[in-house]
């Protein structure tokens, strides 16, 4: 296989909203530190949403990014948490593969804290081949031709031979 075509993994984010700044914003932050390791960083409205009471600029949510080794630990734990099972629907055209762990004591190693009750966290898998960085540098940017973005099957691949990921459809 050529080398320019091998998938590699690029970056695992994971991800809590919780919608409003306070004590549950506070705890989503102590646990992502804990299970990733990783000081998280607080996100912010884009907009205003009045039904939610958000204005634009409030902190709702925390997030990671985790690459290299660390990545691929967190990404192993993280579909263990979820017995290796991940809805087919969670992969898009790009090379992202998303999916849910519903509670975090689910996660390996994790222990519950009565404190921070019980929440669940989203994990995003972004995928990618060499010469990404063609298209995002900062001096001459160039578009990279279709047979270098990672599609569906290459992702579903990559995801099944190196992680043991198990897609399942989902019924109707």
């Amino acid at each position: 296989m050529n080398v320019m075509q091998s998938v590699k993994l690029d970056k695992v984010t994971a991800n809590m909203g919780v919608g409003a700044s306070g004590q549950a914003l506070e705890n989503a932050f102590k646990l992502l530190e804990t299970l990733t390791g990783s000081t998280p960083v607080k996100t912010k409205a884009r907009r205003r949403e009045p039904a939610f009471k958000l204005r634009k600029g409030d902190e709702v949510g925390v997030k990671v990014t985790l690459r290299g080794e660390k990545a691929r630990q967190f990404l192993s734990k993280a579909l263990k948490a979820r017995e290796n099972r991940v809805p087919a629907r969670g992969i898009d055209g790009a090379g992202n593969v998303a999916f849910g762990v519903k509670e975090y004591i689910d996660f390996p190693g994790a222990k519950y804290d009565p404190n921070i009750g019980m929440i669940g966290f989203d994990v995003c898998v972004t995928l990618s081949k060499a010469g990404r960085r063609i298209s995002r540098r900062r001096i001459a940017p160039r578009r990279m031709p279709a047979k270098q973005w990672v599609n569906r099957g290459e992702a579903r691949e990559f995801m099944e031979k190196e992680f043991g990921a198990v897609f399942e459809e989902e019924e109707q």
